[in-house]
């Protein structure tokens, strides 16, 4: 399967699922804490260190965008689904949202404060998740934020391994790896938080929430 048509299943699944995707992960991502907690810190340090645009890829329906907003982030969303930036549009009219892949972000090099992957690498196949990564640091300015959260694979194994998602083909990494490409593309871990297997209800899988920055600044 080309890289296309991979993009191009993901954009139907979603567009399909739209309305219950919706519904049920604005709701995952406000009831839990630590879902949200590393997003919060990203926030401030996208403030503390100046501000500037941020970008939200992969946002869905907005909810994580809006999020940002509320905490003073000039933050704006993308999404593979035009289906769901429609949700996120009539939802939150006073905020961007663009339909776009994450993997080819119309931003210029070093324009952008801070990037947010919250959950969106997963639907990115092993063998494009370098590419898609030097994407994401690329445009980030000197010493902008990027945090990236996904369902992981933690210990010694494979760097990825598919799973079984409700809406489109999916897969979890490991933090390590995920750290090791950013770090090739001169985004430096800060922080990284690993929550426990036992607090997904879902699969029982670990999530991790992994903190870069760029040097400079």
């Amino acid at each position: 399967m080309t890289s296309s048509e991979h993009l191009a299943i993901v954009r139907t699944d979603y567009d399909d699922m739209a309305d219950a995707y919706t519904a049920f992960v604005g709701e995952a991502f406000a009831s839990r804490p630590l879902n949200h907690v590393m997003v919060q810190a990203f926030a401030d340090l996208v403030r503390q260190a100046g501000g500037g645009a941020v970008a939200d890829v992969g946002c869905g329906p907005g909810h994580v965008t809006a999020y940002l907003r509320d905490r003073g982030v000039d933050a704006f969303g993308i999404d593979l689904s035009p289906q769901l930036v429609a949700i996120a549009r009539a939802a939150h009219p006073g905020i961007r949202f663009d339909v776009g892949d994450m993997g080819a972000l119309e931003a210029a090099p070093g324009s952008l404060a801070g990037v947010l992957a919250n959950y969106s690498i997963i639907h990115t196949p092993p063998a494009v998740l370098p590419t898609t990564l030097a994407g994401l640091s690329r445009v980030l300015a000197p010493g902008g934020h990027l945090l990236v959260s996904f369902q992981a694979l933690v210990g010694a194994g494979p760097a990825a391994e598919a799973f079984d998602h409700k809406v489109s083909p999916a897969w979890r990494y490991s933090p390590d790896h995920v750290a090791g490409l950013l770090r090739e593309n001169g985004a430096d871990e800060v922080a990284r938080l690993v929550i426990a297997p036992d607090e997904d209800p879902v699969r029982g899988f670990p999530q991790t929430h992994l903190l870069a920055r760029t040097a400079g600044g």
